[in-house]
């Protein structure tokens, strides 16, 4: 059988922590789906169609890395999309509880697809989609949190408000 890691998240912006475990879970599992996905509890900056792009744009050195967008339930997206493992990235201690119940309700709505934690290397364990905007926002300096491509798109963003 084919293991297969579905990704999912937001990624608005994907950062290089994302980018961490999108590498390390390539050398894992035999094929990776990052499913950007479109949430409805939260306004994103970036539409699924550029975040999708941007997802694209920086994983193309990943052969067994696709990256599609979707907007229905994770498990019925898996299903769809032949995943047997959700990847999760667990950043610290506060993330745990959040991500504990999730994989509880994954696992009660799709008992044979198991959810794997990965915490990201050191240098990542910070960082998060929400602060790099912020940062961004206020005209900080993120190259070191996300990928150029990335960079210039939220200068780009910002520069338009």
């Amino acid at each position: 059988m084919q293991t297969i890691a579905i990704y999912p998240g937001t990624f608005d912006p994907i950062t290089n922590g994302h980018l961490d475990l999108i590498a390390r879970a390539s050398r894992l599992y035999q094929k990776v789906i990052v499913a950007v996905a479109t949430n409805r509890s939260k306004t994103p900056l970036f539409s699924l169609e550029e975040r999708v792009a941007l997802a694209k744009t920086v994983t193309p050195e990943f052969a067994n890395v696709e990256v599609i967008g979707f907007n229905n339930l994770l498990v019925d997206c898996a299903k769809q999309n032949g995943a047997n493992v959700i990847l999760r990235g667990l950043r610290a201690v506060s993330d745990f509880e959040y991500e504990f119940q999730l994989a509880g309700m994954n696992r009660r709505l799709a008992p044979d697809l198991e959810t794997v934690f990965l915490t990201p290397a050191e240098q990542y364990e910070f960082i998060s989609s929400s602060m790099i905007k912020e940062i961004a926002q206020l005209h900080g300096d993120v190259s070191s949190f996300v990928p150029e491509i990335v960079r210039q798109r939220l200068i780009e963003k910002f520069s338009q408000e």
